[in-house]
């Protein structure tokens, strides 16, 4: 049986969702974060970098949420989860964005967010000043262009997911993740139509099934 590494509030939930689309029968081995929000060392044994999501499936053991993403939908979709012609392109895009363009940034923000909470309380004031104005000369002008890219992108699409199609590609799994971060943290930087997204998201039943297997889960 598939069996899913995962980790607390992590990209892992992503794939709970495609396997609960996709009806694919699967464990989950959990794995819970060090007071410092990073992954145990237990993931180590699994994957070289210990990092999640990862999945063992027989003698597969794949890392990387794309990669498994891609993996998962070739080798069980039956049809599901592929994208019309026309939204071919759009869908082999996104599903590289995401994690290309989008989440590098993010990961950033959150680390500058970070940085404050553990430096010694004596200057804690002046670092705090320091990357509070870093992030707003260059982290939220690229995050509000994205973001506009974004919703640009939802307006014109033929349906609310990413590839215009009836039902959720390996761009959507992928785009999830990002922008229900984003509704979370900073809901008035996000736009009505990518707001309109992550609710569509959340209120799916596979989805819904997925949150309830995978537990707590900060972004739902």
């Amino acid at each position: 049986m598939l069996t899913v590494h995962y980790l607390v509030n992590s990209r892992a939930q992503r794939i709970l969702w495609l396997l609960e689309e996709l009806e694919v029968p699967y464990e989950i081995k959990k794995y819970e974060r060090t007071p410092q929000q990073r992954a145990p060392p237990e993931l180590l044994e699994i994957s070289p970098l210990g990092k999640s999501p990862v999945i063992t499936d027989g003698d597969v053991t794949l890392a990387e949420s794309g990669a498994i993403v891609e993996y998962v939908i070739k080798k069980y979709g039956n049809g599901k989860g592929i994208p019309s012609e026309s939204g071919s392109l759009d869908n082999l895009y996104f599903s590289h964005y995401a994690e290309g363009s989008l989440m590098p940034m993010l990961v950033q923000k959150v680390i500058f967010d970070m940085i404050p909470k553990n430096v010694p309380f004596f200057i804690r004031p002046i670092i705090s000043a320091v990357l509070a104005q870093v992030t707003k000369v260059l982290i939220q002008p690229e995050i509000k262009k994205h973001l506009a890219m974004i919703e640009s992108h939802l307006e014109k699409s033929k349906s609310i997911w990413f590839a215009g199609g009836e039902e959720p590609t390996s761009a959507d799994y992928q785009m999830a993740f990002p922008l229900e971060a984003l509704v979370k943290s900073a809901p008035e930087l996000v736009g009505p139509k990518a707001t309109e997204y992550v609710k569509v998201v959340h209120a799916r039943e596979a989805y819904k099934r997925g949150l309830e297997k995978g537990g707590k889960y900060a972004y739902a």
